[in-house]
């Protein structure tokens, strides 16, 4: 029998059997372990993500008592000055300000004007794996790719690159069920050290402005459009940490569902027109994002059941994706699926600000590796990571036959 035991290293490498379960108990269950509503019904999810009686914070209404809640631990304030002043944690007016401004770079024609940078730049990723005869997919093309595009976009000299992407996985464990004193310690020091890197990038782009993200974001502020460096700082890490790690897992679930499914592979490498719906496929068949959660604001209703204020409710994206009411023969990896109302973007206000971008990089990759190595194979199984919410692998060895 499957149960839903996010700590489970049988659970975390195949959570769906233990979702369909939870599905067939009803819409709703309290699950005691993390003091949370479980929702893994697809419309019920889709629903709450727009419901404005649910929110990412509460701080904007009610203070930590006023909601029946502890406040974090003072030694973790460093993480959570970063992660709530992000447009991510913030509901409105804060929201609607930062996104607004964000939102510019990334309209559908700037995000075309990036597209031969990043086909570029995947191209010479996979020329140097094919080279190397193959490698890990993880950190050759899955993880330099996205990295370089958001922080090009920012306007992150190449020098300063390296730490990004060890700041960007340290602060995210703090985003996993029930977060060790260890995670904890690791998210407050990373985001000490990135948010000090960028109040001195932001310092220089203040004197030297460039085409750039932050630069916008500085001169926007001058124009009138308030924005506190805190604001700048906490959206310039949510970009980072949200603009590559989804594509990250993506890429790298992706091809290991690939390869165990080599029909589909198969189907792919004959038509490579295949690529858009294989990429909207991947995302639902092994959703990146396994769960999003929500503060109860005001006393909701699901299915005869009262959630009340101040709970808590974890909205199972992965479960949504599998759900037999909203996609036919859901287990079962189909890259010609043409209705695939997946919400691994997430819906609502909060709606993936970057999902045109993360499109354009999935597919670039993707449509590399499909042209430069066709013979892409397996060279290990994978170890997959032991997390539950980002839902990823420790790397994925591939070899590419002559």
């Amino acid at each position: 029998m499957a149960a839903f035991d996010p700590w489970d290293p049988a659970f975390l490498a195949d959570p769906y059997p233990a979702y369909a379960e939870l599905r067939a108990k009803g819409r709703v269950q309290y699950f005691e372990p993390t003091d949370q509503w479980l929702v893994p019904h697809h419309a019920d999810v889709s629903a709450l993500l727009r419901d404005r009686r649910l929110g990412r914070t509460y701080q904007h209404r009610f203070t930590h008592e006023e909601f029946g809640r502890t406040a974090p631990p003072a030694e973790h304030e460093p993480f959570h000055t970063l992660n709530d002043h992000g447009m991510l944690d913030l509901e409105p007016p804060d929201h609607t300000r930062i996104r607004r401004l964000v939102s510019k770079a990334f309209t559908p024609r700037t995000v075309e004007r990036l597209k031969p940078y990043v086909t570029g730049l995947a191209g010479e990723l996979v020329d140097r794996l094919v080279a190397a005869g193959g490698g890990d997919l993880l950190t050759d093309v899955a993880e330099p790719l996205p990295v370089a595009v958001i922080a090009e976009m920012l306007g992150i000299p190449e020098a300063d690159r390296a730490p990004l992407r060890p700041w960007s996985a340290d602060i995210c464990g703090m985003y996993e069920l029930n977060p060790s004193e260890d995670v904890a310690a690791r998210a407050v020091r990373a985001s000490v050290e990135f948010s000090d890197y960028l109040r001195d990038l932001i310092a220089e782009r203040r004197k030297e402005p460039g085409d750039d993200l932050i630069s916008g974001l500085i001169a926007a502020h001058d124009e009138g459009d308030r924005l506190t460096e805190q604001e700048m700082i906490s959206t310039a890490v949510l970009l980072l940490n949200a603009g590559h790690e989804a594509t990250v897992n993506s890429t790298v679930n992706g091809w290991y569902a690939l390869f165990r499914n080599p029909s589909q592979l198969e189907a792919l490498r004959a038509d490579h027109s295949l690529v858009p719906r294989a990429v909207e496929e991947l995302m639902r068949y092994d959703t990146p994002l396994q769960l999003f959660e929500r503060w109860v604001l005001d006393d909701i209703e699901i299915d005869g059941t009262t959630i009340p204020r101040g709970a808590e409710i974890a909205l199972l994206f992965g479960s949504a994706n599998h759900d037999p009411e909203v996609f036919h023969d859901p287990e079962r990896l189909d890259l010609t699926r043409a209705d695939n109302p997946h919400i691994s973007f997430s819906a609502g206000i909060h709606y993936c600000i970057g999902a045109p971008l993360a499109r354009i990089e999935l597919a670039a990759s993707m449509t590399a590796l499909l042209e430069k190595a066709p013979t892409l194979a397996l060279a290990a199984e994978p170890e997959r990571k032991p997390n539950f919410v980002i839902r990823g692998l420790e790397g994925l060895r591939v070899h590419v036959l002559p």
